[in-house]
């Protein structure tokens, strides 16, 4: 199993448009992965489990995956995370 964590970028938390973002990111990868938000969970492939993380801006986002791909799983999602994904929208 493959961790890692990540801070919600988005002013206005993690919601629809975000959400679609990581679910796109997912759909390249064959490993199961979920999004830990406090002592929530939720599969990366659920635009309503996402949502309702409720994450606020600043808070910490735990991925884990774990599969045959799950390193780069983990990178796919980060990457929706990253600064630089936030000027690219």
């Amino acid at each position: 199993m493959k961790r890692s964590t990540v801070v919600v970028p988005w002013p206005e938390g993690l919601k629809f448009r975000s959400a679609a973002r990581i679910i796109r990111a997912a759909r390249e990868c064959r490993s199961a992965v979920v999004l830990r938000c406090g002592d929530r969970i939720a599969d990366v492939r659920s635009i309503l489990g996402l949502v309702m993380l409720c994450g606020v801006m600043g808070m910490p986002i735990q991925i884990e995956a774990s599969g045959g791909d799950e390193e780069r799983a983990v990178e796919a999602i980060e990457q929706v995370f990253s600064p630089n994904a936030l000027e690219e929208e």
